[in-house]
């Protein structure tokens, strides 16, 4: 990315000590920040309440949404990428309710390339 002129960065309703802890297990090279009580994603509607059906589901699966975002409730955002360029344009973006559903890294390096034509 740096390559293209672009930096990554991510921004999670974590807590900073689990963005840190992340960072750390997977060596990654971008910033994580944190958006706690995910004010900025919900100024941009990216919120969503997981149902009860997958709040189960999270919990057998020891992912306590409580304990990570540590702001009591079982709320995330909706997966999002955005390119934006130094005119802070919004030149690309991707967000889909299904958070299965995400686009591939490699789409957004593409279009990084695209933008340097």
């Amino acid at each position: 990315m740096v390559e293209l002129g672009a930096t990554l960065v991510a921004i999670t309703p974590q807590v900073e000590k689990f963005n840190r802890a992340i960072i750390k297990k997977h060596h990654l090279t971008f910033d994580i920040l944190s958006d706690p009580g995910s004010k900025l994603a919900g100024k941009y509607g990216l919120i969503y309440d997981l149902s009860d059906d997958l709040s189960k589901l999270y919990k057998s699966a020891n992912i306590d949404l409580e304990r990570f975002n540590a702001d009591g409730t079982w709320r995330l955002p909706m997966p999002s990428r955005y390119v934006i360029d130094q005119d802070s344009v919004i030149r690309w973006y991707d967000v889909n309710a299904d958070y299965t559903a995400r686009p591939e890294p490699s789409e957004t390096v593409e279009f990084l390339r695209k933008m340097m034509m």
